[in-house]
């Protein structure tokens, strides 16, 4: 009897510590760092293609950097990201801008707020651009 007790609360140590392992390889998965440069398209109200890049750091869950776009360059000023969702806060001069994303594959897909404008945004990793040579 006592050998069977002993039996049942190794396994259900054993099963417990995989569960555990199991969980924290779920969350790496899906927790993955966005630092990085990406290249993409957004779409206005208008439904005018505006080309844009990226610049995100992420440190603790939290994403800074640049938006580059046809429209000009846009510091953000708030990020975060948990499991597969990004959300972005920009400087717009005026109204504060928001891009949502949710990671799919090797791409973000979302959409974007500023004031009265705003439709869907695609971003997908691309190597940095080389840094202009000085003389």
């Amino acid at each position: 009897m006592k050998n069977s007790r002993t039996t049942r609360m190794i396994l259900s140590l054993i099963v417990a510590l995989s569960c555990i392992g199991l969980a924290r390889q779920a969350k790496s998965a899906s927790s993955k760092d966005v630092t990085g440069h990406y290249e993409g398209s957004a779409k206005n109200k208008a439904d005018e293609v505006i080309t844009l890049s990226l610049d995100l750091t992420e440190k603790d869950g939290t994403v800074t950097g640049m938006i580059h776009s046809d429209h000009g360059d846009f510091t953000i000023t708030g990020g975060t990201h948990k499991g597969d969702a990004i959300t972005l806060d920009f400087e717009t001069g005026g109204p504060t801008g928001t891009i949502t994303m949710n990671m799919a594959a090797d791409k973000m897909i979302g959409t974007w707020t500023a004031g009265d404008d705003g439709g869907s945004v695609e971003v997908k990793k691309a190597a940095a651009p080389e840094a202009p040579k000085g003389k």
